[in-house]
């Protein structure tokens, strides 16, 4: 059971990477907020697996949220915002998408080398859980640096958080009333981003944000 237990983490939290890159390789704002929710699912299996390997019931209800908000709620959200504001569906990269694929390998194994020295004696399971979760914030913080659109680059974001959850999840867990605060406070950021978003389009008729540093540019 131990072993099985310590491989199926691992698959889990390596499927988290992998759609990580797959959220890098989107193209289409619409295939990409799918592929958050394919992340989202992911997420709360892998923290739904390491409530029972660990004995935390607690950490169902952080499954719980990831499945309910990040799955359903927020991409079908963000679906109707792109719709209601007809946002330029076509996610624009800064400089082409090869090399920014890898780069993203180069910083997972960056991630992969220093976590796992900076961990060499803890434990096996929550060592290398932790070296795939930081892999996931460096993809996380890629995405956010290589997308011009602000809907991506909140996706990213969001992607960046995964990552610190299922770090928190992989180090034993964290207590209740921080998860509750984590997912409060997204909510609140994806509001308050909604609300942005919505004005920016009134007043500039895009979000692009190279289109907002020459709007910009001309008003000096």
């Amino acid at each position: 059971m131990k072993g099985l237990a310590f491989d199926l983490a691992h698959l889990l939290a390596g499927g988290l990477v992998l759609v990580s890159f797959m959220l890098l390789y989107q193209n289409r704002l619409y295939s990409l907020l799918n592929v958050f929710a394919l992340q989202a699912v992911v997420l709360a299996l892998s923290v739904a697996w390491q409530a029972y390997v660990q004995g935390a019931p607690h950490l169902y209800v952080t499954a719980a949220i990831a499945i309910v908000f990040k799955a359903m709620v927020i991409p079908i959200a963000l679906h109707r915002i792109i719709a209601r504001l007809g946002i330029h569906r076509e996610v624009e990269i800064v400089g082409s998408l090869g090399p920014t694929m890898i780069l993203g390998l180069g910083l997972v194994a960056l991630s992969m080398v220093v976590m796992l020295r900076v961990t060499a004696d803890a434990d096996p399971l929550g060592r290398e859980d932790l070296a795939f979760a930081l892999s996931v914030v460096m993809l996380g913080l890629l995405m956010m640096v290589t997308r011009r659109n602000a809907v991506s680059q909140v996706v990213g974001f969001m992607s960046l958080e995964n990552g610190l959850i299922l770090a928190a999840t992989g180090a034993k867990g964290m207590p209740l009333v921080v998860e509750f605060s984590v997912a409060f406070s997204i909510l609140i950021a994806f509001i308050v981003f909604g609300v942005f978003v919505f004005r920016i389009r009134e007043r500039f008729d895009t979000v692009d944000l190279e289109a907002l540093d020459r709007m910009r540019g001309d008003r000096r």
